[in-house]
């Protein structure tokens, strides 16, 4: 073996022992005791005909679909005008979206319950308008919100950067062809903001999937994976059911992730 082959492994072998000890070995141990339980190796199926679950992770994969969605939609708006448009403050405005990027779940959380709770901002308003209490909070509307917030400024960044490369020449040759600014947007802009879409959409999707501070904060009537997966765990003490929903939700946000790397052509990471 050349020398620099053998540094290559000494440098290596650490990354090798972390990724053994932090991935392999606990997704091995998952794998071990969803099989542990009552039904053994069919736990996969059991889980599949039991209707709460089978509701919650429909609801999930809604919930996370309509956040990516809703996301994609407002962050492509936002990233096009700041990355097109200098006016003072700008600088401000782009540090005050980004802002939720520094905070936690449950903080997010916890903001929620200040606008939308039972004694927030929203509800006192409407009161004063004479109408009922507008409380939302602690529903899937709550926690779309608070995954729409913790997810925007993510998205956010990766448009921007991507919007900043785009050849504006591209877009004048298209109006000068006589292109509306529709048609400009749906051919010219859209596809050269393609990769960073689907990256950015594989995020907001993997991040609402498995986020748990923010659902564990708003949780009075909110049944997400996460949630079950910590209920059957703390309170159940259900391990293998934990395990195998554990093993479904990381399936099936790897299988995204996998997909969306592949449509996108570049790496696509999940934030969490």
């Amino acid at each position: 073996m050349r020398s620099a082959d053998r540094l290559a492994v000494l440098f290596l072998a650490p990354l090798f022992a972390f990724a053994a000890a932090f991935f392999v070995l606990p997704l091995a141990e998952l794998v071990l005791v969803a099989g542990s339980g009552p039904n053994g190796a069919f736990e996969y199926l059991a889980i599949l005909a039991n209707p709460r679950h089978v509701q919650t992770l429909v609801a999930t994969l809604a919930l996370s679909a309509g956040v990516s969605v809703a996301t994609l939609a407002l962050g492509t708006v936002v990233a096009l005008f700041l990355a097109r448009t200098r006016f003072a403050g700008r600088a401000l405005l782009v540090s005050a979206l980004t802002l939720p990027l520094a905070f936690p779940g449950v903080v997010v959380g916890f903001m929620i319950i200040l606008l939308a709770g039972r004694q927030g901002l929203l509800g006192a308003f409407t009161q004063s308008l004479g109408m009922d209490r507008l409380v939302f909070a602690y529903s899937m509307a709550g926690l779309f919100a608070g995954y729409l917030y913790f997810s925007l400024p993510r998205v956010l960044v990766t448009l921007m950067a991507a919007a900043e490369k785009l050849d504006p020449a591209l877009e004048e040759a298209a109006r000068s062809l006589g292109a509306s600014r529709l048609a400009v947007l749906r051919d010219v802009t859209l596809p050269g903001l393609s990769p960073a879409l689907i990256a950015s959409g594989a995020i907001a999707f993997a991040t609402a999937m498995g986020a748990f501070g923010t659902a564990f904060t708003l949780a009075t009537r909110i049944d997400v994976l996460a949630m079950t997966i910590y209920t059957e765990f703390t309170l159940n003490a259900n391990f293998a059911t934990a395990s195998a929903l554990s093993l479904a939700l990381g399936l099936i946000t790897w299988g995204v992730l996998a997909l969306t790397r592949n449509m996108a052509g570049t790496g696509v990471a999940a934030a969490g």
